[in-house]
């Protein structure tokens, strides 16, 4: 499934209208840094919904994605750091990443109970994410109205 482009003003913060049409959304993130339209799309997407007054009930770091949550990636002076940009909007909106488990430990993204589990030196899973199963996926998909997929 590819994803889409959506890049609106990046520092402008509009106040949401109210909005009696709500919706919830899950979105999953399946794009890496290496795809910066297609990740970036999936970040801007996701603040607008909150903007706009929408629920998103979880977003889910999946394949190449899971790599946005490593906290060890310097990023060029030139790009955007995804990684902070999703956790500003974590803080901002009490939103929860959750990192596919088996795709992060393939990626050498782990946190400090995994580190410690398959005696690693140490966790780099970046602050707001957690390591999640793919159940968590699949109940989030079947509470919320809308499951929007970015990347692929």
């Amino acid at each position: 499934m590819a994803g889409f482009l959506y890049m609106p003003n990046l520092t402008t913060v509009k106040p949401s209208a109210p909005n009696t049409g709500s919706l919830t959304y899950t979105i999953v993130v399946r794009c890496g840094a290496d795809q910066q339209s297609q990740a970036l799309s999936a970040f801007c997407f996701t603040k607008e919904l909150l903007l706009q007054g929408h629920q998103v009930i979880r977003v889910f770091f999946y394949q190449q994605g899971v790599y946005l949550a490593s906290g060890l990636k310097v990023m060029p002076q030139d790009e955007t750091n995804l990684t902070t940009l999703w956790q500003q909007l974590s803080i901002d909106h009490d939103l929860e990443l959750g990192v596919c488990i088996a795709a992060a430990l393939q990626a050498g993204v782990v946190d400090q109970q995994e580190a410690n589990r398959y005696e690693l030196r140490g966790d780099n899973l970046a602050a707001r994410f957690t390591l999640v199963g793919l159940g968590q996926l699949a109940a989030a998909s079947a509470e919320c109205d809308r499951l929007v997929s970015f990347g692929g």
